[in-house]
């Protein structure tokens, strides 16, 4: 059997105009394993980041036993289908300065740095992946959430965070409305597409003669703005071309317009299932490679069920062993699962979306009460085709966090002689965490 290119299409004339169809993955078109395409390529990598606000109950968050002879924790146990998928970090510590309560922990975590006026100092761990992979997708990244807010630790640089989406209806218009094609579906290019490019063209051809005649801290701000151009271009490239030709993508349902609180309580579970979905789809559609979830802020208040108070207020004032915010984590836990199960419904090759995409599941702490940044809550899930072990408890014991970040951009091939500045700063990743 000959190999077929994966962008062959079905060409013809209908009505005087020519068309074309894409066509479904076909066996044809992939290696004898069903593992990456016939011409050599693997399916893409993706790369998410999974975060919730206010921290953890260490004691009852670390999994007994070590290695692949572990049990899941208390909190945990929502996850206990997906164990195969996942692994376990605990023993970390952020190392960068803890100033910030629920601020210090990402930053450094997420950035190797410090949180300095309310900011990262440097791009997010997201944003260092986008920057390799974001440019052969429609959207370089997505930054969603569950909890009804804008706030994000998903930073361009300094000063830069990338807000959320919130709301499952506007993403779904934002990702499958105006400009969608999926495989099979013919639509009529817009015209006014080519114009937009040209005029962005013009704007690009100008910048590049601008920037001879200016210093140095302008010309670095040129450059932003031409790196926003070039993304725009991008975008609208990807709105002319064929969409890819994924077997599972297809155009989803919309979503309500609107998901209604449950007794004066936000419906978490109703809009992180909502969010998952279209999460999955934009995913399996290659609409974007790298995304920044925020299912919750830190500090927030979000009355979950059945909670007699927010739960930011409960990690400081629920005395004793703090059965509320027990609930309340293995609620978030729950949520995460069906998360990381709509990833693993879709299939890819011989395996699923989840094991091309790797997951970093994390908080702004690790104890809620204390905002301690030692034993910090980490669970990579999926990245089983990036050689992620998987089915793992690694106790790092005192180990940097930092390492786990700079192992995450090996993992999906982005070139770092290091990761983070000062007391953050490694060159080196975490041992055990590969196969």
């Amino acid at each position: 059997m000959k190999a077929l290119d994966r962008r062959t299409l079905l060409r013809g004339v209908l009505g005087g105009a020519a068309v074309s169809i894409a066509l479904p993955p076909l066996e044809a078109m992939m290696n004898g394993n069903g593992t990456a395409w016939a011409g050599g390529e693997a399916f893409p990598k993706r790369f998410g980041v999974y975060f919730w606000g206010n921290g953890v109950l260490p004691d009852r968050w670390n999994p007994t036993g070590e290695g692949t002879t572990w049990t899941p924790s208390p909190i945990l146990m929502p996850l206990a289908s997906l164990r195969d998928r996942l692994t376990v970090v605990s023993g970390t510590r952020v190392a960068t300065l803890n100033t910030v309560p629920h601020g210090s922990g990402p930053a450094g975590l997420l950035s190797g740095d410090n949180e300095v006026n309310g900011s990262f100092t440097r791009p997010s761990l997201d944003q260092l992946v986008a920057s390799a992979v974001g440019s052969e997708t429609r959207f370089r990244s997505l930054e969603t959430g569950v909890q009804r807010s804008d706030g994000s630790y998903s930073y361009a640089g300094p000063q830069q965070r990338n807000p959320i989406e919130s709301d499952p209806r506007a993403l779904f218009n934002r990702l499958f409305g105006e400009g969608f094609r999926a495989p099979g579906e013919t639509s009529t290019p817009d015209p006014r597409l080519a114009l937009r490019r040209s005029v962005l063209d013009a704007v690009t051809g100008q910048g590049t003669s601008l920037r001879q005649r200016l210093g140095a801290n302008d010309r670095r701000r040129l450059e932003e703005h031409l790196d926003g151009v070039r993304a725009i271009e991008r975008q609208l490239q990807r709105l002319e071309e064929n969409p890819p030709s994924l077997a599972a993508c297809r155009r989803p349902d919309a979503p309500p317009a609107e998901i209604p609180d449950v007794l004066g309580r936000p419906d978490m579970r109703a809009r992180a299932q909502a969010m998952a979905n279209l999460l999955a789809m934009a995913l399996a559609c290659d609409l974007t490679r790298v995304f920044f979830h925020m299912y919750s802020q830190p500090v927030n208040n979000t009355l979950f069920a059945n909670a007699p108070a927010g739960h930011h207020q409960l990690t400081h004032d629920e005395p004793g062993a703090q059965p509320q915010v027990f609930a309340i984590l293995q609620l978030i836990m729950g949520d995460l699962a069906l998360f990381l199960e709509a990833l693993r419904a879709v299939p890819e090759g011989d395996g699923t979306l989840l094991d091309h995409t790797l997951v970093l599941c994390t908080s702004d702490c690790s104890f809620g009460r204390t905002h301690a940044l030692d034993e910090y809550p980490i669970v990579l899930a999926g990245g089983r085709s990036m050689g992620l072990r998987g089915n793992t408890h690694l106790r790092a014991r005192g180990e940097n966090a930092s390492k786990v970040s700079y192992s995450i951009l090996q993992m999906m091939g982005v070139r770092a002689a290091d990761f983070g500045v000062g007391a953050g700063r490694v060159t080196e990743g975490l041992g055990g965490l590969l196969t």
